[in-house]
C-alpha cells in the first residue's frame, strides 16, 4: 500500500450546450448533431447443421450527418470481425434514420462470444456525455454456445424503438418491449453508457431526475420521474435472458431520450392485471386509455403473442379523442403452451404539441396446459392402481403423479398450476412418456397399508419445465380381507411383569369363497421399533377375537413392536391370509437439565397420530395430571426444583382415514421418572465490540439469550492479539449485571475476544462469537506533505497523522539530488528541518521519502511501504 500522491495538475472541462428546436412531428434534435443516437445487437440461430447465426445490428442516426455509415465493423467475440454492408436504410421524421445491417456468421463451437460493435461518432450535445460528440458508441450482445443449452437458442427480440421523448417535469415511461422466442425469462437494469474499447465514458452521468431514475427489473419499464432538463439524454440498459437459473446472453440497447420544455401531459392506460388462459380457449379483453388534456390518442400493442406462426393475438390500432378503447383477442393453441409467461405491451401516445409523449402498460399472460382428465384409482391386493384420459395437448412429454394420506378437496384457483405443497400432497413418480395413463402403485413393492384412505392427482408437464393444472383429485383404499392393528397401549410399567395390550380389527371384506375359515390369529413380538427379530408368541382362534394382553415383558426399559398374521385355519387348508403392518408402543424418553426435563417419545406405527397429551405424577394425590398436548414428539417440562423426582407418561391420539374402523386410537406410553439436575451449562452471550483508535482500545458489549441468562454468576472474558492465535482470559467479571468490558492498554486495537458465562453450579458455558478487529478500522499511518520549521511554534515539526498500531518505523528522506538528509525510526518521527548529520536547516523546497512502516495487524506485524514528497516552507 502506498500513501498518497499530492500533485499539483489542471484540468479543463468544456460543456457545450445547444438550443433546441421543435422539429417535424415534434422530434427533437441538436442543430449542431452529427451522428449516432442509438443502436442494439440481436441474433438468431439459422442453421440445423452447424453453428451459423444471423446477426443484426440496428443503429438510428442524424439524418444529414456527413458521417453516414454504409457499413460498420462487427467483432464477432471468436477473435474475427467483418465490415457489414448496410442492409436497410429507413428515413423517418425528425431527421432520424433507422439502419440495419443484417449478416450471418459461423461459430467454431461451443463458447461464450460477445458480439460488439464501436463507432467513433456520436450526435453532438447530448447532455449526460460531456463532449458526446467525440465519444463512440459501444454496444455488446453475449451469445452462449453450450451443450446444455437448446442449440435453437435466440436472443430476445426488441419491438420498441431505442428513442423516445418526454417533458420537463412529466412522469418518463419508456419500455423495450422485448421478448424472448424461447420463452426465457427476462430481467432488466440500468447500466452505463460505454464508449472507447468497451469502456465507462468519463464523466457519464444518469440523467437528473426531481425523485428517481430507474429500470423496472420484471417489466421492463424505464421510469423517470420527473426530468428536470430539457435536451438529449443517453441511457443504457442490459436486458439479460435466463434459463433454469442460470444466464445464458444479454442484449445492450443504448438508447436517446428526447426532453422538451412542455406543459403536455402523457396518456394513461387503465391497470391491466396479469391474467392466465387455459390453452385451447380463447382470451378477450378490453384496453382502455385517456389523454388528461384532451388530446387525440393512438393505441397500439406488440409483444411476443403478436408474433407466433400459429394463431397469434389480434390488437387493431386505434385513435379516438380524448378516449380510446381497443380488444385484445387471442385464440390460443396447445403449442402456445410454456413455463414463462407471454408480455404484452401497450402504448398509448398523444398528439400534443409541442411534444407527442407517450405511455406504456404492460401484461403478463401465462398460457396454460389442460389438466387431466377422469382420474380414476382402484385398489388391486395390496396395490393401488390409477388411470386417467391422455392429455390433449400432444406437445406435453409426461406426467407428474402425486399422492397423500385423506382426502384434501383441492381444486386450484385461478393461475395455480401444479400441485402446491399446501396440499400435504407429495410428488410419487414422474412418467416421461404422454402415453403412459396409468400408474400401479404398490409402495415401492413393500405393499401399501391397509386402513389409509390413498389419494392421488396428476399433472401434465412440458420440455420447458411448463406444469398442467392439476387434475381432480382420486381415492382408494384396500380391501379389508386382512387385520389392521390398532392399538399397542402400555398397561403396566415394570421390568419384569410389564404389560402391554394389543388390538386390531378384524377383516370386514373376506371373501369366504377363498378363505372359508376357521381363522386364527398368531401374535408376533419384537424389541425395539423395527420388528427385526420378531418372534411367534401366542395365538388367537375366532375371527372375532381382536385383543391380547402380553404380560410379563420389561416395558419399563423397552418398546416392543407387534405383528398378527392372519390364518384359514382349516386341516388340510391351512394357509396364511395376510398380515397387520407392524406396530410399535409408543417410548418415552427424559433427559433432565438444569429445573427442567425434556421429553421425547418415538414409535412405529401405520396410522396416523395426530396430538399427544402430557401427563405428570402429582407429588400429593400420586395422580396423573394432563400438564400440556402437543402435535409434535418432544416437550419439556420447565420450572422444576433441582433434586426432585417427576414422573410422566404420554397419550397419543391418532387414527386412520377410512370410515369404520375405531377412531380416535388412543395408546400410553410407559411410565418415566428422572430427576432434574443442573449440568446445563449457560448459553453463550453475544458479543459486540467497539474499537477506538486514540488512545487504542476496544470497548466490550454483550448480551444475553433471554432463556439462559437467569443463572449466570460472573463472565469470563478470552483476548488472542491475532486471528491464528489462541484465546486466552483476559479478565474474569464477577458481577453479572455487568455486560461491558473497556480493553484499555494496547499497542494495537488488532485482537480477536470472546466472551463465556459461569453459572451458581460452575458449569462454564460455550465461547461466544468471535469478534475481531483490525488497525483499518482506524485511519492508517500516514504522512503530510508540507511542514513549516520556522521556529513559530506551528507546524515547526515533521510528524505523522495521529495513528495507532505501529510499532516502529523506517523512514528515509531524502534531497532533490538523492542525498540522505535524514533517517528514523521512531514513529513519531519529530523532524525539525534539518540535516541530521551537519544540524543546518535544510533549504526550502521538496524532499522524498521511502517509509517502510510496522504495522500490529490481526495477521502479525506487517510491513507496508509509503512513497511520497515533503515540501519544506520557511
Amino acid at each position: 500500500m502506498y500513501s498518497h500522491c499530492y500533485i499539483d495538475s489542471n484540468f479543463v472541462s468544456v460543456k457545450k450546450i445547444y438550443l433546441f428546436s421543435v422539429l417535424l412531428f415534434s422530434f427533437i434534435v441538436q442543430a449542431f448533431a452529427t451522428h449516432e443516437r442509438a443502436a442494439e445487437i440481436t441474433y438468431r440461430r439459422i442453421s440445423n447443421t452447424s453453428l451459423q447465426y444471423e446477426i443484426k445490428l440496428v443503429t438510428y442516426t442524424y439524418t444529414p450527418s456527413p458521417a453516414d455509415r454504409p457499413q460498420l465493423e462487427i467483432l464477432w467475440g471468436d477473435g474475427t470481425s467483418d465490415q457489414v454492408q448496410r442492409t436497410l436504410k429507413l428515413l423517418l421524421a425528425g431527421d432520424i434514420t433507422r439502419n440495419e445491417y443484417v449478416t450471418t456468421h459461423t461459430y467454431p463451437g461451443a463458447g461464450t462470444y460477445k458480439i460488439s460493435m464501436e463507432d467513433p461518432n456520436r450526435n453532438n450535445g447530448v447532455i449526460n456525455i460531456p463532449n458526446s460528440v467525440n465519444v463512440p458508441i459501444f454496444v455488446e450482445t453475449m451469445l452462449v454456445i453450450s451443450p446444455f443449452i437448446n442449440p435453437k437458442n435466440n436472443s430476445p427480440q426488441l419491438l420498441n424503438p431505442p428513442l423516445d421523448m418526454g417533458c420537463v417535469g412529466a412522469l418518463f415511461v419508456h419500455n423495450p418491449a422485448a421478448y424472448d422466442p424461447d420463452g426465457d425469462s427476462l430481467s432488466y437494469k440500468l447500466v452505463k453508457c460505454r464508449g472507447a474499447q468497451g469502456l465507462e465514458i468519463p464523466g457519464y452521468t444518469y440523467p437528473q431526475a426531481s425523485t428517481s431514475f430507474y429500470v423496472n427489473p420484471v417489466s421492463g419499464d424505464l421510469i423517470w420521474q420527473n426530468p428536470v432538463m430539457q435536451g438529449e439524454f443517453n441511457v443504457a440498459i442490459l436486458i439479460e435472458e435466463w434459463r433454469n437459473g442460470v444466464r445464458i446472453g444479454y442484449i445492450t440497447r443504448d438508447m436517446q431520450i428526447l426532453i422538451a420544455a412542455c406543459t403536455n401531459r402523457p396518456p394513461i392506460i387503465d391497470p391491466l392485471p396479469d391474467t392466465c388462459v387455459e390453452a385451447g380457449d380463447t382470451l378477450v379483453f378490453n384496453v382502455h386509455a385517456s389523454d388528461p388534456d384532451g388530446n387525440t390518442v393512438t393505441l397500439s400493442a406488440t409483444g411476443s403473442p403478436f408474433v407466433l406462426s400459429n394463431s397469434p393475438a389480434i390488437f387493431n390500432t386505434t385513435t379516438a379523442t380524448p378516449d380510446v378503447n381497443s380488444l385484445f383477442y387471442w385464440e390460443t393453441l396447445c403449442e402456445h403452451i410454456r413455463k414463462q409467461p407471454y408480455q404484452v405491451y401497450f402504448k398509448a401516445q398523444d398528439n400534443g404539441v409541442p411534444v407527442m409523449l407517450t405511455a406504456y402498460k404492460s401484461r403478463l399472460i401465462t398460457v396454460v396446459g389442460p389438466a387431466p382428465k377422469n382420474l380414476i384409482a382402484k385398489d388391486t391386493g395390496n396395490a393401488i392402481e390409477i388411470s386417467w384420459n391422455k392429455s390433449s395437448c400432444s406437445n406435453a412429454i409426461g406426467y407428474k403423479i402425486y399422492r397423500r394420506n385423506g382426502y384434501f378437496g383441492f381444486f386450484h384457483a385461478y393461475c395455480e398450476t401444479g400441485v402446491p405443497a399446501y396440499t400435504g400432497y407429495t410428488l410419487l413418480t414422474v412418467l416421461n412418456n404422454i402415453n403412459d395413463t396409468s400408474y400401479y402403485d404398490d409402495n415401492n413393492g413393500n405393499g401399501l397399508l391397509h386402513g389409509i384412505d390413498y389419494c392421488y392427482i396428476v399433472i401434465a408437464y412440458y420440455p420447458d419445465g411448463a406444469e398442467s393444472y392439476a387434475s381432480l383429485e382420486a381415492c382408494a383404499d384396500l380391501k379389508r380381507d386382512v387385520p389392521i392393528i390398532t392399538n399397542i397401549s402400555i398397561t403396566n410399567t415394570n421390568t419384569i411383569s410389564g404389560a402391554d395390550t394389543i388390538v386390531w380389527s378384524k377383516p370386514t371384506q373376506l371373501d369366504t369363497n377363498q378363505v372359508p375359515g376357521p381363522y386364527k390369529y398368531l401374535i408376533y413380538r419384537s424389541t425395539g421399533f423395527s420388528g427385526n427379530n420378531l418372534v411367534l408368541i401366542d395365538s388367537l382362534s375366532g375371527l372375532n377375537d381382536t385383543i391380547y394382553a402380553d404380560q410379563g415383558i420389561n416395558t419399563e426399559e423397552n418398546p416392543y413392536s407387534y405383528r398378527i398374521d392372519f390364518y384359514n385355519d382349516k386341516p388340510g387348508n391351512r394357509f396364511k391370509v395376510g398380515s397387520t403392518h407392524l406396530a410399535s408402543s409408543v417410548y418415552l424418553t427424559l433427559t433432565p437439565g438444569d429445573r427442567k426435563i425434556k421429553l421425547n417419545w418415538e414409535f412405529n406405527v401405520p396410522w396416523i397420530n395426530n396430538n399427544y397429551i402430557i401427563y405428570k405424577k402429582n407429588p400429593i394425590t400420586s395422580l396423573f395430571d394432563s400438564i400440556g398436548i402437543t402435535a409434535v414428539n418432544s416437550f419439556t417440562d420447565k420450572n422444576l426444583i433441582n433434586g426432585t423426582t417427576y414422573c410422566y407418561y404420554i397419550k397419543s391420539i391418532g387414527n386412520y382415514s377410512i370410515p369404520n374402523i375405531i377412531s380416535p386410537i388412543i395408546n400410553l406410553s410407559q411410565q418415566a421418572c428422572a430427576v432434574p439436575i443442573d449440568q446445563e451449562p449457560p448459553c453463550p452471550p453475544y458479543l459486540y465490540v467497539t474499537p477506538e483508535c486514540r488512545p487504542p482500545s476496544n470497548t466490550l458489549d454483550w448480551v444475553n439469550t433471554d432463556s439462559c441468562s437467569y443463572d449466570i454468576m460472573k463472565y469470563l472474558i478470552w483476548y488472542a492479539p491475532t486471528l491464528s492465535g489462541s484465546l486466552s482470559l483476559l479478565q474474569t467479571i464477577n458481577d453479572p449485571a455487568v455486560k461491558k468490558y473497556i480493553h484499555t492498554n494496547i499497542a494495537s486495537i488488532a485482537g480477536c475476544y470472546a466472551i463465556s458465562a459461569i453459572d451458581s453450579n460452575n458449569n462454564i458455558g460455550s465461547l461466544s462469537n468471535r469478534v475481531c478487529i483490525d488497525i483499518d478500522t482506524c485511519s492508517l499511518y500516514h504522512l503530510p506533505n508540507v511542514f513549516t520549521p520556522n521556529g513559530d511554534g506551528i507546524n515547526d515539526l515533521f510528524i505523522p497523522y495521529p495513528y495507532q498500531g505501529v510499532e516502529k518505523i523506517n523512514l528515509k528522506i531524502f534531497n532533490r539530488w538523492g542525498n540522505l538528509v535524514f533517517e528514523t525510526s521512531n514513529p513519531d518521527i519529530n523532524w525539525d528541518g534539518k540535516e541530521q548529520n551537519s544540524k543546518k536547516d535544510c533549504s526550502e523546497g521538496v524532499y522524498y521519502y521511502i517509509c517502510d512502516v510496522y504495522e500490529l495487524r490481526l495477521i502479525g506485524e506487517t510491513a507496508r511501504q509509503l512513497h511520497g514528497s515533503i515540501t519544506i516552507l520557511r
